[in-house]
């Protein structure tokens, strides 16, 4: 399994009361005729902005919480933050027709996800492989995988309308990850880390 973590975040999780997700949990009930080998889980470190102060706690809650189960790998690409200035949508007839913003931008989860994915398939490492994402930039890679090295691939989409020019890709089957399957893998409040220590749920999560 391969998680683009920023899209499933995007897509599913942010502003809902789902964000202490169990991915052990949530791929079981996907995907219950396979036997789990391993989640590849893709993300990077967020940093603290002035409008989401304790967002970097949170995540290392979080992926504290994942640490805890046998199958997920975390890998982490960079997440950059600078001011840009940017055209308005509706520039007023006199004055400024720029404004400045803080731009975000997540780097090389998407490489990272395609990479693991043409390398494990190309190592025969499973019978089958799925993909957490919605992202159309992961069509190459996965119609690789499923065409010309003949593999059973899967695509779980997490945002509300799947992306027309992903599915091009032909996928063995994809499917739509929906708010009970969300709502059943939750974590429990408070997991039990390395060394007994506690790690709790955020905040308002």
């Amino acid at each position: 399994m391969y998680v683009d973590g920023f899209n499933l975040y995007f897509g599913s999780l942010k502003g809902r009361p789902y964000k202490w997700l169990n991915l052990e949990k949530m791929c079981s009930l996907l995907l219950p005729r396979f036997e789990l080998g391993r989640i590849r889980y893709f993300t990077a470190l967020v940093k603290e902005r002035p409008d989401n102060l304790h967002a970097p706690v949170r995540q290392q809650a979080y992926l504290r919480a994942l640490g805890t189960l046998p199958t997920v790998e975390v890998h982490l690409g960079s997440f950059l933050t600078k001011p840009t200035r940017m055209m308005l949508a509706n520039p007023p007839s006199s004055g400024p027709r720029t404004v400045e913003v803080i731009k975000t931008e997540e780097k090389g989860s998407d490489v990272n996800l395609a990479t693991y994915l043409l390398v494990d398939a190309f190592r025969d490492d499973a019978d089958a492989f799925a993909v957490v994402s919605n992202d159309s930039d992961l069509t190459e890679p996965i119609r690789i995988v499923r065409h010309e090295l003949g593999k059973v691939v899967g695509l779980l989409n997490p945002q509300p309308v799947p992306s027309q020019r992903l599915l091009t890709c032909r996928p063995t089957f994809a499917k739509q990850i929906r708010s009970g399957v969300l709502r059943a893998s939750q974590f429990p409040e408070s997991v039990t880390g390395g060394g007994g220590s506690v790690i709790r749920k955020p905040t308002g999560w």
